[in-house]
């Protein structure tokens, strides 16, 4: 006769609890429930809840979604892109110091970000993401326009902000970071896409990558701003043009001119509430409580993320590296800015075909051994970074890397692909693909909005190989294309210029594989 044994406590949560609790915790809690045991499970997860909070955008932790159900809204207001000039350079001085120059330079850009995001929050703005050392703000449409007045309000004080970052010593000598504002003004998407495992939270539009040109067309120290920023702006206001589509505000403001801030700072995370019954009853329904509200958060990080979080919650801090890694950018043309020529009907088809592909594509990526970063925005309109080896660096990461992004366009042809005006939309990618060094650290505010993100040239690369690529085609950089070797089809397009590069670089395409490698 079989004896029966009384089902453990955590039995109905204990699916929940697997990614979001360190294997030590996780085993000890499942073995001794008792109360000392889950309130340490408690306080892990309000510590992470805090954690998350910092990680996600605003309007996503003030209405969490429902998990794996694709949702969206139309929105206007002014859209900021920021991006630094100067840090390819501070970052390679800086890896030349090993340890030491990462952990400088890592408290250098938590300054920057610091101040950037305190005038962010101050001046009204919401932080939609970090991209690299960029970021992307958004401010909400009135009836007033008010959006577009504190958008350049925050653009200025920023750009006022960045005097004591011009002159940084380093062991290579003196460098300066300096920084780029875009504004653009219109209308978009908001939407959050994918599966209950993985989510994401993007725009989609022409005003976004619209936004973003303003940027890359403006000057280092300057607000940058569109033709539709400046028609609602007063007179007052001096402006000089860059190009027949673009202008930078002549910043003659005195103090009391550009006024104060908007708004008070507001805090991200409450105060947590004490807990006064420690019975096994009342932790168990506290733990609860606790995972319903981690559980959204948590999709919206890569799972290898999310476990690196959950393994370092209790030191709050990610120590930075200089890995040298696979990195992707994999544009998908034809769909983020078909939107804005969508009949109402036809929209939620676009939306959740745009939530598929990014399904998929994560779904291939992790398959692999990489990160979907986020879908992050260019000047050809929006596009997904991914990586490969960021945690746990591999000889294998570039085979892996190109294996992917094959799986990735043979993917996107296969699409079923949504209407627009009554007509399929035709849909194809670009993607770019380099191998190389990066900053891989957690970036922002110590305690306050922050992302665990990689930054340097070779993140730049793989963008620029990607803008410049045709439809269904994967360029690859000179580093990439030697550890890859005999093992897949490769075309050489000869020495391309690239922004940022004195001289023309070597590019290939790249092809399918030779043979499988064992």
């Amino acid at each position: 006769m079989t004896a029966s044994v009384t089902p453990n406590v955590l039995t109905d949560i204990e699916q929940r609890l697997r990614p979001l609790l360190p294997a030590d915790l996780y085993a000890a809690a499942w073995i001794d429930p008792s109360s000392d045991t889950l309130m340490r499970t408690f306080e892990h997860l309000r510590t992470l809840q805090h954690i998350l909070i910092d990680y996600i955008p605003r309007d996503v932790i003030n209405n969490p979604p429902q998990l794996g159900v694709p949702r969206y809204e139309w929105q206007e207001g002014t859209l900021l892109f920021t991006d630094l000039a100067g840090f390819t350079p501070l970052l390679e001085a800086r890896a030349a110091e090993g340890i030491e120059g990462a952990e400088l330079l890592l408290k250098l850009l938590n300054r920057y970000f610091s101040e950037m995001i305190e005038i962010i929050s101050k001046s009204g703005g919401n932080l939609l993401e970090f991209t690299g050392d960029a970021l992307l703000v958004q401010f909400l449409a009135d009836e007033g326009r008010h959006d577009v007045e504190q958008a350049l309000h925050t653009g200025l004080r920023m750009q006022r902000a960045m005097r004591p970052f011009q002159r940084i010593s380093t062991q290579q000598g003196d460098l300066s970071l300096q920084m780029r504002v875009g504004l653009h003004l219109g209308r978009f998407v908001k939407a959050d896409i994918g599966t209950p495992q993985r989510m994401g939270h993007v725009l989609l539009g022409q005003a976004v990558t619209v936004a973003k040109q303003a940027e890359g067309a403006g000057l280092v120290g300057h607000v940058a701003l569109t033709e539709a920023v400046k028609a609602q702006l007063s007179d007052r206001i001096q402006l000089k043009p860059v190009d027949h589509e673009h202008w930078v505000v002549l910043d003659d403001f005195t103090p009391e001119e550009l006024g104060e801030y908007e708004i008070t700072l507001a805090r991200r995370r409450t105060p947590s509430p004490m807990l006064f019954d420690r019975s096994v009853p009342a932790l168990l329904q506290e733990i609860k409580a606790s995972v319903d509200l981690v559980e959204p958060l948590a999709s919206y990080l890569p799972r290898s993320v999310l476990q690196l979080l959950v393994e370092t919650a209790s030191e709050r801090r990610i120590p930075p590296a200089f890995p040298t890694i696979a990195v992707a950018f994999v544009n998908l043309m034809g769909l983020p800015e078909a939107v804005d020529d969508t009949h109402p009907a036809e929209t939620p088809g676009l939306v959740t075909c745009f939530s598929d592909a990014f399904s998929l594509i994560n779904g291939v990526i992790e398959l692999k051994g990489g990160i979907l970063q986020k879908v992050t925005y260019h000047s050809i309109g929006s596009e997904m970074l991914m990586h490969f080896g960021v945690l746990n660096p591999d000889p294998s990461d570039p085979f892996r890397a190109a294996d992917a992004m094959l799986a990735i366009r043979n993917l996107v042809q296969s699409l079923p692909t949504p209407t627009v005006q009554g007509q399929p939309i035709r849909l194809t990618c670009r993607i770019g693909l380099s191998y190389g060094p990066v900053f891989a650290a957690e970036i922002g505010e110590r305690r306050g909005r922050r992302e665990f993100n990689i930054l340097g040239d070779t993140v730049n690369t793989a963008a620029r190989l990607m803008s410049r690529a045709g439809e269904n085609e994967i360029w690859i950089n000179q580093l990439i294309y030697g550890h890859l070797g005999s093992h897949f089809h490769t075309k050489p397009l000869g020495n391309i210029a690239f922004k940022g590069k004195t001289i023309p670089q070597p590019v290939y395409a790249l092809g399918e594989r030779h043979a499988k490698i064992f």
